[in-house]
């Protein structure tokens, strides 16, 4: 991290992405084979989340499951979120994902305001900033569609706004100018684990932004149509 770019996080408000891929599949004393900073979200204020700390908002009762105390599984039906039961502001937050299916879509929301989830109706998914969870099918699916190249979005981990939510993301950027874009590949297919870290960054950078409009709100994972495992989910909160 440069100096420049510290200077501008204690400056600004904003969101960062830094992706790393793990192992598909990992015996319980084996570490993720990383050759970057790993943030597992263990230690130093970091505070594991679970059953306790999610509330269903649109979705079926059966579209959310904790297979253990760490790990949550989505079926994916109805379109929707589940909430985290307090709103946070200024956070770090770690997750691994993984799609059951090719072509899978999810992702998880932040600063998600109150007004958002009030009356969400099923099919329907809330304003705020999302962290996108595509599996690289679905870029070849849409572009098998429509004949032409997936531009406005990628499978690598993009950040954006949705709904009301407002933010200035960093480049590269999407075409329409709304996306932040990765600036590597590293996300793995469907099947296999893959890790997230949302803040500021000391690994692989890979998209961001400022300027976010709320800054403060819940968090959200999402249900879009498809099985998704969601695991180890740790946050820790920052002045």
């Amino acid at each position: 991290m440069t100096a420049s770019r510290t200077k501008l996080l204690a400056a600004v408000p904003a969101l960062f992405l830094v992706s790393l891929a793990v192992p598909a599949r990992q015996d319980k004393e084996e570490k993720p084979a990383v050759t970057k900073a790993f943030i597992d979200g263990t230690g130093l204020g970091w505070r594991q989340m679970g059953e306790d700390d999610f509330v269903n908002v649109n979705c079926d009762k059966d579209t959310w499951v904790w297979k253990s105390k760490t790990e949550l599984y989505c079926k994916g039906l109805p379109i929707g979120v589940c909430r985290s039961n307090k709103q946070y502001t200024n956070f770090e937050l770690v997750v691994q994902w993984r799609h059951n299916k090719r072509s899978g879509n999810s992702g998880v929301f932040v600063w998600v305001p109150e007004k958002a989830l009030e009356k969400l109706k099923p099919n329907a998914l809330p304003s705020g900033m999302e962290v996108q969870i595509l599996d690289h099918g679905y870029a070849e699916d849409y572009e098998k569609k429509n004949k032409k190249k997936a531009n406005w979005f990628t499978t690598q981990g993009d950040l954006f706004s949705v709904g009301a939510s407002k933010w200035k993301p960093f480049p590269p950027v999407s075409p329409d100018g709304r996306r932040s874009f990765p600036r590597k590949d590293l996300t793995r297919g469907f099947g296999e684990w893959n890790h997230y870290y949302v803040r500021a960054i000391n690994g692989e950078e890979v998209s961001g932004g400022n300027e976010a409009d709320p800054r403060t709100g819940y968090l959200c994972l999402e249900s879009e149509g498809s099985p998704i495992d969601f695991k180890n989910i740790a946050i820790r909160e920052l002045p």
